[in-house]
């Protein structure tokens, strides 16, 4: 009775923990966007601090993994739960070490809050050059040290303490699971665990969500003199009090190890029916494999650490002459890569694309694409259940999944709004459409005299539906109201359009989007969520065909070398390049309070739509050239004949729930 207590204790324990490490992770995704506005870092610098949750894992996975199976297991799990939540804390800890957040603005802040002074925006004979120049250095310096630019670095390296806590949760807690519960209900408990850890992504980025609507000052700052909302481009929410709470949470799910043995008596002692269940996999993968692979396989006798190590590079070899393991390795390698890219940055496409709020995206990901994958895993595995289909027929299901995900993919490369009209960066003063990269377009006849910088983003939108960088460079002459009532008039570059505007004024903010837009969006967006779940349909094949090309003796060596193929190469590098790419499509970018570069605030969104879709093309690529491969397999018809006379046993065995397991686990991290 004491054994059923802990073992329940630990399972709840560890469903616990896996909902808290992806409800975590789930919120860092979504609170990329609101980091890199509040330190005005680039793009491809926010991809380097995202890649450095796989950089701390993979310092110390293989010594976990390893050494870790020795010592208290529970308690590990623990102390990697600490380590989490400390890193979650010490990312949010900048935001009390810098001052008051003072987004970028051609007015004035005051001395004590973001309200704005009542200045004329156009002032003839005056001269912005002392704003545009850049401070000396022992100025620049100062003020750095004041703003706190450079104080990403804690999130970097509170990131990385994350994925150094993460380690020990999936390999120590699967392990302890499986050797203290009996071998016919572990798979139940695994799907118990991976069904509670797929919620914390939903609720991640649900609080995302919920925070980017937030001022990131809230409580320090009156509200009624910020002068921008929740959907400009400056805003930035309160992306560290997410962190208080993920860290809050990941603490909380600590306690419980710390009272949990190091190991208990074996539930139960019924292995013969788990022996049983393996000889349907073991048969089909014997006639798939070439038989010389098949000599390794036939004695099996205690070895010695040193026979081991000597066998390492020799193994090594094997493996990776295995064409079919080398395509699939190289295949996920390119699929991870265009997912992990894909959701870094996926809030920020949608809000550049198709002019929808961070909030909005955010809270669409989390509860439209995100169960979409979910529910893609399991009909994957039900397909193969199902038909009962063979490694040829998993990778069919496979390869027509890739297919079909692509061209839901290509298709919405031509669903994409147009740019949004912001006058000498996607359209000229006189309203004709032409994208430029160069700042002195945003000069004009109509600005000429009023001495503007062009390096102020403050952008107004005026009645005839152009929005300008700034109330200056729009010409505005005189102002009313205050805060976010404020209004701008005599603005001389409205009557510059070929449709002369009756009204010459402009509010604060940029435009809204034209009134199609919100109806490609929602189009876009259902071919997502249905691109997504027939991507994710895949998944489950895609282990099969894995797992049933490698030799039995090379199982563990090649799920270890994949795993640690695909997250050094697959988990690092996207969100870098990802982010470089992003950069080449920005039309303008802010200014620092300190003056230099700070974050982008308007995309070529075209050039932004292509960027990314482009990035996934190798996925299809390698998909056809795998499938080729595998129908070249001499064993093609040995294997699905004997696949069509297996029945339910192969399906429902330990080790093909558990293929199912390990892809939800992928696509929840």
């Amino acid at each position: 009775m004491l054994l059923l207590c802990f073992l329940q204790l630990f399972l709840a324990s560890l469903a616990f923990v896996y909902f808290s490490k992806a409800f975590g992770g789930a919120y860092m995704k979504s609170s990329i966007t609101q980091i890199e506005r509040r330190f005005d870092i680039p793009s491809s610098l926010i991809g380097v601090i995202d890649g450095s949750f796989e950089m701390g894992n993979l310092l110390v996975i293989a010594f976990v993994s390893y050494f870790g199976a020795k010592l208290h297991r529970p308690r590990l799990i623990g102390i990697g739960c600490l380590i989490m939540a400390a890193g979650s804390f010490l990312i949010a800890l900048p935001h009390f070490f810098q001052g008051p957040f003072k987004y970028e603005t051609s007015l004035s802040h005051s001395n004590t809050d973001n309200s704005s002074e009542s200045i004329l925006p156009c002032l003839s004979n005056h001269s912005l050059t002392d704003v545009d120049d850049t401070p000396d250095l022992e100025a620049k310096t100062a003020c750095e040290k004041a703003a706190g630019s450079s104080m990403w670095i804690y999130v970097f390296l509170g990131n990385m303490l994350r994925g150094i806590g993460e380690t020990p949760i999936m390999p120590l807690g699967i392990s302890y699971l499986d050797d203290f519960s009996r071998e016919e209900n572990t798979p139940f408990y695994l799907a118990c665990i991976h069904t509670v850890g797929i919620l914390g992504p939903m609720f991640g980025f649900m609080l995302g969500s919920f925070l980017a609507k937030i001022y990131v000052d809230i409580g320090s700052v009156d509200l009624d003199t910020v002068t921008i909302t929740y959907k400009d481009s400056r805003w930035v929410g309160a992306w560290w009090l997410g962190f208080i709470v993920t860290g809050t949470v990941i603490l909380l799910s600590s306690i419980p190890f710390w009272f949990l043995p190091k190991s208990l008596p074996k539930q139960g002692q019924e292995q013969s029916k788990s022996k049983s269940t393996e000889l349907s996999t073991v048969a089909e993968q014997e006639n798939f494999l070439p038989e010389e692979n098949q000599e390794h396989e036939d004695k099996e006798k205690p070895v010695t650490f040193k026979e081991l190590a000597k066998d390492f590079i020799p193994s090594l070899k094997r493996l990776f002459k295995n064409g079919i393991y080398s395509l699939m390795v190289l295949t996920y390698l390119v699929v991870v890569n265009g997912f992990i890219g894909m959701i870094t940055f996926k809030p920020k496409y949608l809000e550049q694309v198709y002019g929808q709020s961070a909030s909005k995206a955010i809270f669409l990901i989390g509860i439209l694409n995100l169960p979409a994958v979910a529910l893609g895993i399991i009909t994957g595995g039900f397909v193969l259940k199902r038909f009962k289909l063979g490694v040829i027929g998993a990778a069919r299901v496979s390869f027509g999944a890739s297919v079909a995900s692509f061209c839901l993919l290509a298709a919405q490369i031509f669903i994409n709004c147009d740019n949004a009209d912001v006058a000498g960066l996607t359209v000229s003063y006189q309203g004709i459409a032409e994208v430029s990269h160069n700042p002195q377009t945003l000069l004009s006849q109509c600005n000429m005299g009023c001495s503007c910088s062009m390096k102020h983003w403050d952008p107004v939108c005026a009645y005839n539906g152009m929005t300008y960088a700034s109330p200056c460079l729009a010409g505005c002459q005189t102002t009313t109201g205050t805060g976010k009532q404020t209004v701008f008039h005599n603005c001389s570059c409205v009557g510059e359009m070929m449709t002369s505007a009756v009204n010459m004024s402009a509010v604060l903010g940029q435009c809204p989007r034209k009134s199609d837009c919100d109806r490609i969006f929602k189009i876009s967006m259902a071919l997502s969520v249905v691109g997504s779940f027939i991507s994710a349909c895949g998944g489950t094949p895609g282990y099969i065909v894995l797992l049933r090309s490698i030799e039995q003796d090379l199982k563990s060596l090649a799920l270890g070398m994949q795993t640690l193929i695909v997250r050094t190469l697959g988990g690092i590098p996207p969100p870098i390049y990802f982010g470089a790419l992003i950069d080449r499509t920005c039309l303008k970018w802010g200014t620092k309070q300190c003056g230099g570069r700070g974050a982008c605030r308007l995309y070529d969104a075209n050039a932004f739509s292509r960027a990314v879709s482009d990035s996934e093309c190798p996925t299809w690529h390698m998909n056809k050239l795998l499938y080729r491969h595998i129908n070249q397999s001499p064993a093609q018809q040995i294997s699905d004949l004997l696949f069509d006379l297996k029945t339910d046993e192969t399906a429902m065995s330990p080790a093909g729930e558990k293929i199912v397991l390990v892809v939800l686990e992928r696509n929840t991290m």
